[in-house]
C-alpha cells in the first residue's frame, strides 16, 4: 500500500504518519518544504519509503512518476490564518489542491484532504452546508473556495467522485509535534511553555461579548484527528466534507485550567484548582484583545457533526481536560528527556 502524506513534516502530517506506522504501513512518500530545516524533527523517529520536495511533487505525481497511489493525505497548505498575501494563499491553499485532485482521479488515487472550520469564519452555525460558510480571512475563503469547487465537480456531496474524496474541516487541533508552528500553535502548546518560563499562563480579556478567557472553541485532539482520517482510509466508500471536532464547544478558560492543574501535578501538587482559584493565585492572567484580530476572530466554534455520524463514523472525542492533560504529560516527558 503506497501512500502520499503532503505537509509530511507539519504537524497534522507527521501525526498521520505516526498513525500508519502504527498500523505497519512504511510505504509512505513524505512531500515538504523543509526551507525550515527544524521541521526535520517531526520525521526523524517515523519511518517513510522516500521524500519529495514540494516543489518537485505536484506535476511529477500529475505525470505518473510515482506509480500506483492508493491515497493521498493533503495536509500540505499555508495555516497562517494571518497571512496577508492572498495570492501566495490562493496559489498554496487553492490552485495546487485542484491540480492534485485532478491527478487523483485521473490515476484513481483517493484524495483525504484538510479544509478547515476557518470556512465558517463569523457564522453561528457549523455545518457543512454554503449558508453557514462566511470566511473572515483569506486563508478561510481558500479552503472554501476548493470545497466549493468540490461541490460543484462532483456533487453537494461528492457523490459523483471517480474515487474517494474526502474533505476535513478541522477545528482547533492541538498536540504533539506542532512545536514548529510559532504564532500558530495551539493554545496549550503556548501555555506550556508560558507556565514553565513565568509560573503561570495567559488569555485574552472579553471580546465578542464574552467575558475574559470565555471565548469558546471546539478543541480537538490531534490523536482524534488521525482516528478520523484513519476510518476514512478504512472505507473507501465513504466521500463528502466532514467537520471535524468534538462537537463540544469550550471556552478557552478550560484549556488554561488544564494546563495549570497537570503542571500543577507535576510538580507534586496533586488538589486541583478552579478557576477563580488560579486567578487569585496569580496562575493565570488575561490581556487585552489584540487590534489586530478585531473583525478577524471566531469567538465561538462548535462542529456539527451530523454528516460525520451519518456516514458511520462513531469515534468518541476527547474532551479539554482529558486530551490537554495527555498533552501536557508528552511535552513534560519531552522536555525533561
Amino acid at each position: 500500500m503506497k501512500i502520499v502524506v503532503t505537509g509530511a513534516a507539519g504537524f497534522i502530517g507527521s501525526n498521520l504518519i505516526e498513525g500508519l506506522n502504527a498500523r505497519g504501513i512504511t510505504e509512505i512518500i513524505a512531500v515538504d518544504n523543509l526551507t525550515e530545516g527544524d521541521k526535520f524533527r517531526n520525521l526523524a523517529d517515523l519511518h517513510i519509503a522516500d521524500y519529495v520536495d514540494a516543489d518537485d511533487f505536484y506535476e511529477r505525481f500529475a505525470q505518473g512518476a510515482y506509480g500506483q497511489v492508493k491515497a493521498v493525505f493533503h495536509e500540505g497548505a499555508c495555516s497562517d490564518t494571518m497571512e496577508p498575501n492572498g495570492k501566495f494563499m490562493m496559489d498554496n491553499n487553492y490552485t495546487l489542491t485542484c491540480g492534485l485532485f485532478q491527478a487523483c482521479q485521473a490515476q484513481g488515487t483517493r484524495l483525504l484532504y484538510a479544509s478547515s472550520a476557518a470556512t465558517y469564519g463569523g457564522s453561528a452555525t457549523f455545518r457543512e452546508s454554503p449558508e453557514f460558510e462566511k470566511p473572515l480571512n483569506v486563508y478561510g475563503y481558500s479552503k472554501l473556495l476548493f470545497d466549493q469547487r468540490m461541490r460543484r465537480e462532483l456533487g453537494p456531496r461528492f457523490e459523483n467522485a471517480r474515487t474517494q474524496v474526502a474533505g476535513f474541516r478541522y477545528f482547533n487541533v492541538y498536540g504533539p509535534r506542532e512545536q514548529h508552528k510559532g504564532r500558530m500553535a495551539s493554545v496549550a502548546f503556548h501555555q506550556f511553555n508560558q507556565f514553565n518560563k513565568e509560573g503561570k499562563v495567559k488569555l485574552f480579556g472579553e471580546y465578542g461579548g464574552y467575558g475574559p478567557g470565555g471565548q469558546m472553541r471546539d478543541f480537538v485532539s490531534v490523536a482524534d484527528v488521525v482516528a478520523i482520517n484513519l476510518w476514512f482510509l478504512d472505507h473507501p466508500e465513504k466521500s463528502g466534507l466532514f467537520n471535524l471536532g468534538t462537537g463540544r464547544a469550550q471556552p478557552f478558560n478550560d484549556v488554561a485550567l488544564a494546563v495549570i492543574n497537570t503542571m500543577q501535578q507535576l510538580k507534586g501538587q496533586t488538589t486541583p484548582v478552579s478557576l477563580e482559584q488560579a486567578v487569585g493565585l496569580d496562575l493565570l492572567d488575561y490581556v487585552a484583545f489584540p487590534s489586530a484580530l478585531v473583525g478577524k476572530y471566531q469567538s465561538y466554534t462548535q462542529a456539527d457533526l451530523s454528516a460525520l455520524r451519518a456516514a458511520g463514523c462513531e469515534l468518541q472525542f476527547a474532551d479539554v481536560a482529558t486530551g490537554v492533560a495527555s498533552y501536557m504529560n508528552v511535552l513534560a516527558a519531552q522536555k525533561a528527556s
